[in-house]
């Protein structure tokens, strides 16, 4: 029910943008074109005006299963629920020599349960869900020959928080029918030191002029006096660690023929700082071995490179490509295939059936629960770097018709989204979106 509340309240805040949007000039039906009006132009066309262009909402419900969690070593409940809800506002307006501006302004909210959560603490009653909030804001300037632009980002949940930055820049090329896309980010996040409750330290306690002082592992002192009073002082917050990651990305896209489109991607990513989650057990082969938590370096390396293909077979058809090789330092190598059919049905109304295969080698310190020994220099049983394979399919439809969804011609586009995921380790899950799309 919450899903329902929260996409309802997203789509009224929608409807009510949109019904001020039309309280500007009506450039909506114009072409494209117009956007390069001259200045002289006798229509009542505002050529520097800032003007709503497009307003997207898109929410979603995620449900997961499975029985590894990495919360207990490597067993145990990976019970998941998500539901997300994002609004994009995008605002056009035309620059010095009628280039175009586009400022993005996107927010987004996640509440999620995870049943493993609960047990950080051996009793099982911490903290099972929580919330993640992460607005963004990109501006991009077009020009007749390629675009510049720059974005931020900031994500924060209750165990972490990340700010991003970002340039990105594209050239067109051969006549226009290719184009060079270059993206720059850096993340800049802090992970929470939360730690199972059997590897924080017992409170410290003192005793000063009669009175009993109580230091917990986070450094919060309380004065219990002999009356029974309390007062308290110092810290209270977890602290935090680092983790930087900075990633390029590069693409080149061609219209190869009339009907065939391709694009070829590369990417290149680095980290540091604290890589892996505190909360994450490691239970050792030996009993007698005092049990960890998951040790990770601090430095990864990821290399992904692949490469789209769209063919138009028809007028009704579209074939969707794309096909991906991973590899990283920690010893992952990982393939990845699409295959997406958009079928129209009429101009207006699409189905589009869509198929993923993903298969992947163990990282060199992965190993399941009493396996590891404490001799090794890093170890995890998380499964997430586990050799597996997983499938994932499902279908989408899309309505965009020409006089607007149901009549109201603001909405120019819906679509519903359904996809089942399977992996070899027996984790299952389903995700449904909506979009809606205001122009």
């Amino acid at each position: 029910m919450k899903k329902v509340y929260l996409s309802v309240i997203g789509f009224a805040i929608v409807c009510r943008m949109g019904a001020y949007a039309q309280t500007l000039p009506d450039t909506t039906n114009k072409p494209k074109t117009s956007l390069y009006t001259p200045i002289d132009d006798t229509t009542d066309y505002r050529p520097r005006r800032l003007r709503i262009d497009e307003i997207n909402l898109v929410s979603s419900y995620y449900n997961q299963t499975g029985n590894h969690s990495p919360v207990t070593g490597g067993v145990g409940t990976e019970a998941v629920t998500d539901i997300s809800n994002g609004l994009e506002l995008k605002l056009v307006w035309l620059g010095e020599n009628l280039n175009k501006n586009t400022i993005s302004a996107g927010f987004g909210i996640d509440y999620h349960t995870s049943a493993s959560a609960a047990y950080v603490n051996k009793s099982g009653a911490s903290k099972t869900g929580g919330s993640r909030v992460y607005p963004s804001l990109d501006w991009t300037l077009e020009t007749k020959g390629g675009s510049f632009g720059i974005g931020s980002y900031v994500s924060s949940e209750y165990n972490y928080s990340s700010f991003g930055a970002d340039v990105h820049f594209s050239k067109k090329v051969n006549h226009n029918n290719g184009e060079f896309s270059a993206k720059f980010q850096a993340y800049l996040d802090q992970v929470t030191m939360i730690y199972p409750s059997e590897f924080i330290p017992a409170p410290v306690k003192t005793v000063s002029n009669g009175v009993v002082y109580i230091t917990s592992a986070s450094g919060r002192t309380t004065a219990v006096s002999s009356g029974g009073s309390t007062t308290t002082s110092g810290g209270g917050s977890l602290p935090t660690s680092a983790r930087d990651t900075y990633t390029g990305s590069f693409s080149y896209s061609q219209m190869i023929s009339p009907r065939l489109q391709g694009m070829l991607l590369f990417d290149a990513v680095a980290q540091s700082g604290y890589l892996g989650l505190p909360f994450h057990r490691v239970y050792f082969a030996n009993p007698k071995d005092t049990d960890a938590v998951e040790k990770l370096p601090s430095n990864r390396y990821k290399l992904p490179i692949g490469g789209r293909l769209n063919y138009f077979l028809g007028d009704n058809i579209i074939l969707k490509g794309y096909y991906r090789y991973y590899m990283d330092s920690w010893g992952t190598k990982s393939n990845t295939a699409n295959l997406e059919v958009v079928y129209k049905i009429t101009p207006f109304f699409s189905v589009s059936p869509f198929f993923r295969y993903y298969d992947q080698t163990a990282a060199r310190y992965f190993a399941p629960i009493y396996t590891h020994t404490p001799s090794e220099e890093y170890y995890t049983s998380n499964y997430a770097y586990a050799q597996f394979t997983s499938r994932f399919y499902g279908m989408g439809i899309r309505l965009a018709p020409p006089k607007g969804v149901l009549g109201w011609q603001s909405l120019h586009d819906v679509e519903i989204r359904y996809g089942h995921y399977s992996q070899s380790t027996d984790l299952l899950s389903d995700v449904v979106s909506m979009a809606f799309s205001f122009k």
